[in-house]
């Protein structure tokens, strides 16, 4: 592809970093095993979506006033840290009656918003984006957005093909943790806990 070397090779670490847990797999299998898999589906939405504007602020070079603005950057690192916090304080204190998945489960758009803030407010995910990016663009063509924008979409394709099959494959989790209100009791404190390790950790970082 013009602009563009090892295309292959890139599909082939894009596939291998979507698959690396972090906080977007955590909350995208939650919110499928506690509330089924339309819930899943809308939060795989809205972390793919928060992936495309990562996309298109690294292929119009904005990505590069958030790296090299110390200010931007630690308004979003510790933004995200809280918001971080705040859904593992919710889920550790959930109980499971609202494992039910039906009555109680927030509207499309809310859960859309969650995921997009999950993804959105990780500073981390722009200097992963710059550093990842350039290394399969070919030196001449760096000026240009196009070769930027094919990788970039190429990943967030992986991505949402990844983030759907979570939504998926948890939802059967979760008719099961429902006949063990005790399990989900525990399940719920053990993924408000890793949440809460992820925001520490996210707000940590130098």
């Amino acid at each position: 592809m013009d602009g563009i070397e090892n295309y292959w090779g890139f599909l082939a670490a894009a596939v291998i970093l979507n698959l690396t847990p972090g906080a977007d797999t955590v909350y995208i299998l939650m919110r499928s095993i506690a509330q089924g898999r339309k819930a899943g589906v809308w939060s795989a939405a809205g972390i793919c979506a928060g992936i495309l504007v990562h996309v298109l602020l690294v292929s119009f070079g904005l990505a590069q006033v958030v790296a090299h603005s110390p200010l931007l950057f630690s308004l979003l690192q510790y933004g995200g840290a809280l918001y971080l916090l705040y859904l593992g304080v919710k889920m550790w204190r959930t109980p499971p009656a609202e494992w039910d998945g039906v009555a109680d489960m927030p509207a499309g758009r809310r859960l859309f918003v969650q995921g997009l803030l999950t993804n959105l407010l990780n500073p981390k995910i722009v200097l992963f984006f710059l550093a990842l990016l350039p290394q399969f663009v070919v030196p001449s063509a760096a000026a240009s957005a196009a070769p930027f924008l094919v990788l970039g979409l190429t990943f967030l394709a992986t991505s949402l093909l990844w983030c759907l099959l979570l939504a998926v494959s948890g939802a059967p989790a979760g008719r099961l943790l429902r006949r063990f209100p005790l399990l989900a009791r525990w399940m719920n404190r053990i993924s408000g806990m890793v949440f809460i390790g992820l925001g520490v950790r996210l707000g940590l970082v130098r």
